[in-house]
């Protein structure tokens, strides 16, 4: 197998794949620099790190029986061109496959996405190109993102979209338009998540995060229009 570049592993999770119990790895690299990114660590890739890949797969070997699945987290998990070949190391020791991606390479994600069992898909701004380049930091990929989510609609695997709701760069009614495009595109499952502030975000006050969640009109609007939505706080 390709070096995979790995950046950490959580060896148990209740959070990162709905509904199982899950270790996550988190992968190096990522083309974006949102500004609420809480695994900013992980966006440059740095040495090669194949022997704690190796580590995490003797770990789970132990594991087998008592976790249900593996996430695959990053950074973007896409930029790994070994991505498909651990993705299959991991289903051969019998666990289910969750993958956290913000689209960015629709090329990988044909790839990996018929071995994967369920996505969580971070949509990080209205889906126009302008915004999108904002939101991101960084080169606009939106037409990327796009392409990405149409596959993963059209593949019938379970997902969920996600939007982190950082009020230095989207303001209620966004929530609202990012809401609108999905439930157009046939997206049935969307949740927001509360912005956290990150180191040296001193400006971002606890009434900002929840000026979100304020919103009755929106939140009822938004419960009427997917087969699930709720708030992560």
């Amino acid at each position: 197998m390709k070096t995979i570049n790995v950046g950490g592993v959580e060896q148990f999770s209740l959070v990162d794949f709905p509904g199982k119990v899950a270790a996550s790895v988190f992968m190096q690299g990522c083309p974006w620099r949102c500004p609420f990114c809480h695994n900013a660590g992980l966006q440059s890739v740095g040495t090669e790190t194949h022997f704690i890949w190796d580590k995490f797969v003797d770990f789970l070997k132990t594991r087998r029986g008592l976790l249900d699945a593996v996430v695959f987290s990053g950074g973007e998990p896409l930029l790994q061109d070994a991505l498909p070949d651990a993705v299959k190391e991991i289903r051969d020791l019998g666990f289910i496959i969750g993958l956290h991606t913000g689209g960015y390479r629709p090329s990988m994600f044909a790839k990996v996405l018929p071995l994967v069992d369920w996505v969580g898909f971070d949509i990080k701004a209205p889906l126009e190109a302008g915004r999108y380049q904002q939101a991101v930091g960084g080169p606009d990929h939106l037409h990327h993102v796009l392409e990405s989510l149409d596959m993963l609609l059209a593949s019938g695997k379970d997902f969920e979209c996600r939007t982190t709701c950082d009020p230095r760069i989207l303001e209620v009614r966004d929530i609202l338009t990012i809401g609108e495009s999905l439930k157009d595109k046939g997206v049935r499952n969307y949740y927001l998540q509360k912005y956290r502030p990150i180191p040296g975000d001193t400006q971002t006050e606890d009434a900002d995060c929840e000026k979100f969640f304020g919103s009755p009109d929106l939140l009822k609007w938004l419960r009427e229009n997917f087969e699930n939505f709720d708030v992560r706080k």
